[in-house]
């Protein structure tokens, strides 16, 4: 009896063992049956991304900037690959490559390895009639710069991957690139990557990115630069920015960043390895300098706003310098007595600090804020700062007479093209911006898809005010220090800047470096354009007068009969953009 009783519990347990492997085979085979097949797949195959069309930037009038073209990489197989010295030695021929690195890549134990990305169609074909199983093309794209180097620092470049790496690239990056697509690859059972039907690819085809549409004019930006480059010629400068703002809305129609370092001219997005990074930033935002005597507008402004002076009010300069707390400043040379018109248009420190210690630190400090210094304008480009301006609070005794006349602050070279396009437009601060559409690239009818216009940051002054400065700027122009900015056959209203820069060695202002500039507006009574010439470091002459002025003029001719503005001074000669 105890016998049987023990062969009937042995059966019982192994019913009940039977059991639950039959409830765990009906749990694998039913409930969780979705789940371990997407396992295996998971485990048998492999993604491989694969890069879309980067969209196209074209300029106002759709004219190509930056394009992607369809070019060949060169892939392989090593598995497939006998003896991969003699391939790895033709295609380094073929490719020039580095045979040993090729050598290297198709020797290891991986089933799919890049030799070489982007060739060029020749080498292409070259590889192709080699007709060799363990070598393969794949279709990719490339980035290409039609105009080379013609606004390259706004624009930028991306690099082997697409991946955009400075300027409008780098900013509008994920609006460019698209969606990547997708190559899929088994896995072996060691995991090693295997293509179906022996290296051929089953696809996901990528989505080409967005097309973007920026404010910049061809025409215009190439007027700038080639006047640009002129005029760092003629002076022998290290540098410099020409910006063309339109100051209604704040469409940049053209910005040119030039450096002379090193002989390599204008940075060619096309060879960025060509160039140092610091060639590559667009030092129109991303450097401040202490803008000397342009910066007079603002305290002009700040003036006439709180009506502590009145336009023609007379105020004695004949000392020809002025006692600032602990620090003598100096006009360039003894003026007199000077109506306050006159002390912007002939630019006396002595005229414009006397005016500016009436308003005080804290009224003054208001509206550097108000013209949007030390703070970023917003411009659709990587890398803007803010600039360096103090909180008033902090402020040495000096500081009140030194930032009236562009002293103790930092500026970029875009905010003074905002902070002008205030006084031109009626007083009001506005968005500098370069992209105005973004477009569906396959959209035949290359369908709208945002459109970006100007945006007001706010009001700088009145629009009262503004028309005094713009009536004093004009005075700067016709009779004072600017000139050599005055356009044939235009009106036009600005100011000339001087400004020391610091010896690096003394920590003090040099008496032999200086930023040479000239900021204004043309025509005077109706601004269709702001233009900002900023000179690095010109050699003989330095005052913005003789060097950037003439920048000036010459991109304001060029420019207005471009755009077929009709000639507001008939004392003036009709002057046609030159080719």
């Amino acid at each position: 009896m105890e016998k049987r009783g023990r062969i009937v519990f042995v059966l019982l347990l192994m019913g009940a063992g039977f059991a639950a492997v039959g409830l765990r085979l009906v749990h694998l085979q039913v409930i969780e049956r979705g789940e371990l097949s997407r396992r295996a797949e998971r485990q048998q195959e492999r993604l491989v991304k694969l890069e879309p069309k980067r969209g196209t930037i074209v300029d106002r009038r759709g004219r190509e900037l930056a394009v992607s073209l369809d070019v060949d990489s060169v892939y392989g197989v090593p598995t497939e690959v006998g003896n991969p010295r003699p391939v790895a030695k033709e295609l380094a021929r073929i490719l020039h490559e580095n045979a040993a690195d090729l050598e290297r890549r198709l020797a290891s134990d991986r089933r799919f390895v890049w030799l070489s990305r982007k060739v060029d169609p020749a080498r292409a074909d070259r590889v192709r009639n080699l007709d060799l199983s363990a070598i393969g093309l794949q279709t990719e794209s490339r980035r290409f710069y039609p105009k080379k180097t013609l606004a390259g620092t706004v624009l930028g470049f991306t690099n082997v991957d697409n991946k955009g790496i400075e300027g409008v690239e780098l900013w509008y990056d994920s609006t460019l690139r698209g969606v990547d697509g997708l190559l899929l690859a088994e896995k072996d059972a060691r995991g090693r990557t295997v293509f179906p039907g022996g290296h051929g690819f089953q696809f996901r085809q990528p989505q080409a990115g967005k097309d973007i549409t920026l404010t910049l004019d061809e025409v215009i930006q190439h007027i700038a630069e080639k006047e640009l480059d002129k005029g760092l010629a003629e002076s022998k400068a290290r540098g410099g920015v020409c910006i063309v703002m339109n100051p209604q809305t704040g469409e940049v129609l053209a910005l040119s960043v030039r450096s002379t370092l090193r002989g390599r001219g204008a940075f060619n997005p096309n060879e960025p390895r060509q160039y140092r990074p610091e060639e590559w930033r667009n030092r129109a935002v991303t450097d401040a300098f202490e803008p000397g005597s342009i910066f007079k507008m603002v305290t002009a402004a700040a003036a006439l706003e709180e009506k502590v002076v009145h336009p023609q009010e007379r105020i004695d300069c004949s000392a020809g310098s002025i006692q600032v707390a602990d620090r003598v400043i100096k006009d360039a040379h003894k003026n007199g007595v000077l109506t306050f018109s006159d002390v912007i248009a002939e630019s006396s420190n002595v005229g414009t600090i006397k005016v500016a210690l009436r308003l005080g630190k804290a009224r003054f400090a208001k509206y550097l804020s108000a013209f949007g210094f030390g703070r970023k304008t917003g411009v659709d480009l990587p890398g803007e700062i803010a600039g360096l301006v103090k909180d008033h609070r902090l402020w040495s005794g000096v500081s009140l007479g030194s930032i009236s006349i562009g002293q103790e602050i930092g500026v970029t070279p875009i905010q003074m093209a905002a902070a002008y396009s205030a006084i031109a437009n009626g007083g009001t601060l506005m968005k500098p911006y370069l992209v105005s559409e973004i477009r569906d690239s396959k959209d035949k009818e290359g369908r709208e898809l945002v459109t970006f216009g100007p945006v007001a940051v706010g009001r700088a002054v009145s629009e009262e005010t503004s028309r005094t400065v713009r009536q004093i700027l004009q005075k700067a122009v016709e009779e004072g220090t600017g000139q050599k900015a005055k356009p044939a056959g235009y009106s036009a209203a600005g100011k000339t800047g001087t400004a020391q820069k610091i010896d690096q060695r003394t920590g003090q202002y040099s008496k032999e470096d200086y930023v040479s500039s000239f900021v204004g507006f043309t025509p005077a009574a109706a601004p269709r354009l702001v233009i900002v010439v900023m000179v690095d470091s010109p050699v003989g002459v330095t005052w913005g007068g003789s060097v950037a002025a003439p920048v000036f003029k010459a991109v304001a001719e060029q420019s207005l009969a471009y755009l077929q503005v009709r000639p507001d001074d008939l004392g003036g000669r009709m002057l046609l953009v030159s080719q």
